[in-house]
């Protein structure tokens, strides 16, 4: 089939472009650069890959692009760490709105006048910013209260956009929520916020790549945002890529929502400390110390991921030392390149 997918160059972008090529299926990218500007993959020169520059806000550019799609992958969005929903609270909101309104409003044309079968979404972990009830399963955020950040009341928005066009014009959607996301990809976000902790700038993105890039450059203590017992199940990008590619192919689900993630909890502290022994050996004493934290840091984010399994199938598999093995080498050498 041909996929378009909106933000291909990005994080999760870049694992769901691979998995979809890998699968046999023609690819076409949609990307801008906002975030970390313009980024090199391994599949740019694979012949079932076609990247056009634009913007996900364009409905007639991705309305064109959709006449000669089987189907959409939405994931363009201004996403990052949450350092990224303090520094950038309105545009997260605003910017993010008009992308899915933007696609939206193509996929509605498109599924009408083409070939367009169904739209998948990507969500968010963040949905479930409020809840106070754990594993969260799907549908409990249409029960818990709100989110209370920009980010995560945009991406429940994303959620009633997509069961909204259904209701309406019965354009098909399945939506994914895709877990703390592990991988290689990230670079430094461009943007005029800065973000300290210690003596250390942050890259705007994710706790794994912050952990990471203050090891290698030496930061004793380490700094931890808040007390270091959040929990949360960081699941690594090619594992969520398989499960997006799985839920868009898969006939049961055709309107219906899934988490994507490791059934594996983990505390923040758990993980600097692993990180650590892994960047420094297990002769350096592990010191660190609490900065105070951001006001939307979610406290325990923990899913159910029961329907993935029953419904799709789909098992992320790759262990937390997996994926640090693969990615501290990685931003090791971003950071002695400068480009973290």
């Amino acid at each position: 089939m041909r996929v378009l997918v909106t933000g291909s160059s990005g994080f999760i972008g870049g694992y769901v472009v691979e998995e979809l090529l890998a699968a046999g299926h023609e690819v076409v990218g949609v990307d801008n650069f906002s975030k970390y500007g313009r980024v090199a993959r391994s599949y740019d020169d694979h012949p079932g890959y076609r990247l056009v520059e634009g913007d996900a806000q364009d409905p007639a550019l991705l309305a064109g692009l959709l006449r000669d799609c089987d189907h959409l992958i939405a994931g363009a969005a201004l996403i990052g760490g949450i350092s990224y929903f303090h520094a950038y609270a309105y545009d997260l909101l605003a910017k993010n709105e008009r992308i899915i309104a933007a696609t939206c409003d193509a996929a509605i044309q498109a599924h009408r006048e083409g070939r367009l079968q169904k739209v998948t979404y990507l969500s968010s972990s963040m949905v479930f910013e409020s809840t106070d009830r754990w594993p969260s399963k799907e549908g409990d955020e249409r029960e818990v209260p709100p989110p209370l950040s920009s980010y995560g009341f945009q991406k429940l928005a994303v959620e009633y956009f997509a069961r909204a066009a259904w209701d309406q014009y019965q354009l098909p959607y399945t939506i994914v929520r895709p877990f703390n996301c592990v991988g290689i990809g990230e670079g430094r976000a461009l943007g005029e916020a800065e973000v300290l902790s210690g003596n250390v700038k942050l890259a705007m993105s994710h706790v794994v790549p912050d952990l990471v890039q203050k090891i290698v450059k030496g930061q004793d203590p380490l700094h931890l945002l808040g007390s270091g017992d959040q929990v949360r199940h960081y699941t690594y990008g090619g594992d969520l890529a398989r499960g997006i590619r799985i839920a868009m192919e898969h006939p049961a689900a055709r309107n219906e929502d899934f988490n994507l993630s490791t059934a594996e909890s983990t505390t923040v502290l758990e993980l600097a400390e692993t990180i650590w022994r892994k960047i420094r050996g297990p002769e350096v004493p592990f010191r660190w110390t609490s900065d105070e934290p951001f006001a939307h840091d979610v406290q325990k984010r923990v899913p159910d991921v029961t329907k993935a399994r029953e419904v799709l199938g789909f098992t992320a598999t790759t262990t937390l030392d997996e994926m640090l093995d693969e990615v501290i080498p990685w931003i090791a050498r971003a950071v002695e390149d400068g480009t973290i």
